[in-house]
């Protein structure tokens, strides 16, 4: 409809302009070709006198004449049809006023085009009947040919419609099918140029990551499942046991001091466990989604409140700090627990009298964080693993922890826009490392160097 109308208008002024202009040029042609019968009617005239200049009969069809003799009387060829009276313009040229007249006149009949020129001590005129036929037929022959453009308009606009919109409506009915059937795995066929083509492909990105995103929530659930069955278990055996024993009144006599006491703290350590795995799931879970807002801090006030919460909850943890300030664009909490996991997993292995070395400083355009234990390493097939979900490696299946907080630790980096490696101390334990993008402070402050006291005991 679009593409018909604008052919219609289009068509439409088209006939206007070429109306115009075929009327200006047929009338101008018109003109000039009563000037110059004119000019040859008064010529003779002037040789033969008004009166007596011969003016052939009328032939049937062609120019009309008339001489103005002056006394304002009219002569006119034998069987020519009669002019308008003359014009009070038309007798001034006759009597002097004016040399030559140019106008248009109606009769009952017909419309007439005359022209009036001065001759001798009258005037000559000669005319034509006005035609509009040849305008009348250029004006049916171009509604023919609109009708024709707006018609054929209609049907190329529709067909290139219907044919460019294709790949729209597979679209659309592909984007329905997965909305009722829940099924992600059939990707869209790439079809289509130009921004239809990118609307595809960027479909089909949405699919995949919605694909990688319910793989990686059931995975999550799975591995949380699994995580959860052990001390669950191991905490509802327990129960049931001081249960029992509490039903047949044998819980002072059937468990010693110290097996209650070993009992009771198995039970604290396990819920504790759960917990942790509780509150780590549920911040995995969240991916990057946090109310917190993104400022400009220093990564140094972090690492140094990081590590005191760490001394909190391990009264007999010994971190050496050495730190400088470097400025980092980021979320203060998430960047805070990602440095407390590190300092965490550090304490699991480092021995008692050896502290967990922590180093903050600036490195070209990135903030680098070490952190660096004295414990036994991470084994080279462990590495490429370290910061997968849930995985620990064999030598830690006897210690505390959910394997979860690395991942924690990754995933903090990477929605900031750094990277985590992990490689071995020159303690001999293991180096994990973190590089975020530096930012230029706000205003210049001091900061402990390596050379001040800066342990936490």
């Amino acid at each position: 409809m679009i593409a018909a109308t604008a052919i219609a208008v289009s068509v439409f002024a088209a006939f206007q302009v070429a109306s115009e202009l075929l009327d200006w040029e047929l009338r101008d042609t018109a003109e000039n070709q009563l000037r110059a019968d004119s000019r040859v009617l008064a010529a003779n005239a002037q040789r033969a006198g008004l009166a007596r200049v011969q003016l052939p009969p009328y032939p049937g069809s062609g120019r009309l004449v008339r001489v103005i003799l002056p006394d304002g009387s009219t002569r006119t060829p034998a069987g020519q049809p009669e002019l308008p009276p003359v014009s009070e313009h038309a007798g001034r040229v006759a009597r002097g006023a004016s040399a030559d007249l140019m106008e248009s006149m109606d009769s009952d009949d017909d419309g007439y085009r005359i022209y009036t020129l001065r001759a001798g001590d009258g005037a000559v005129q000669v005319a034509h009947v006005a035609d509009d036929s040849p305008i009348n037929r250029f004006g049916l022959g171009m509604l023919l040919i609109g009708l024709f453009c707006v018609v054929g308009g209609a049907l190329v606009g529709r067909t290139v419609a219907r044919t460019g919109l294709a790949p729209i409506d597979r679209l659309t009915a592909a984007a329905v099918r997965v909305a009722n059937t829940h099924d992600l795995d059939a990707d869209i066929p790439d079809e289509g140029g130009g921004e239809i083509r990118r609307l595809i492909q960027a479909i089909n990105d949405m699919l995949a990551a919605l694909r990688d995103s319910r793989r990686a929530q059931r995975l999550l659930a799975e591995d949380a499942a699994h995580e959860l069955k052990t001390p669950l278990t191991s905490l509802r055996l327990n129960i049931e046991l001081l249960v029992r024993l509490d039903r047949r009144g044998t819980l002072d006599t059937a468990l010693s001091a110290e097996s209650r006491t070993r009992l009771l703290n198995d039970l604290g350590a396990q819920v504790a466990e759960l917990s942790t795995l509780a509150a780590e799931l549920t911040d995995l879970a969240r991916g990057d989604a946090s109310d917190e807002s993104t400022e400009l801090l220093d990564l140094a006030d972090v690492v140094v409140a990081a590590a005191a919460q760490a001394r909190s909850r391990v009264p007999d943890l010994e971190v050496a700090l050495d730190v400088t300030s470097v400025w980092v664009s980021g979320r203060a909490a998430a960047l805070q627990r990602a440095v407390l996991n590190l300092v965490d997993n550090a304490g699991k292995w480092s021995p008692a009298d050896q502290p967990i070395q922590v180093r903050l400083r600036a490195e070209g355009a990135s903030a680098v964080l070490e952190v660096d234990d004295a414990g036994p390493g991470i084994d080279a097939a462990d590495v490429p693993r370290v910061f997968d979900r849930f995985y620990r490696a064999d030598s830690a299946r006897a210690l505390p922890g959910s394997g979860l907080g690395l991942s924690i630790v990754q995933r903090v980096v990477y929605a900031h826009g750094g990277r985590a490696t992990v490689a071995r101390s020159a303690r001999g334990g293991a180096l994990l490392r973190i590089e975020l993008p530096a930012a230029a402070p706000t205003a210049p402050i001091a900061r402990l160097t390596a050379g001040e006291d800066t342990a936490m005991r």
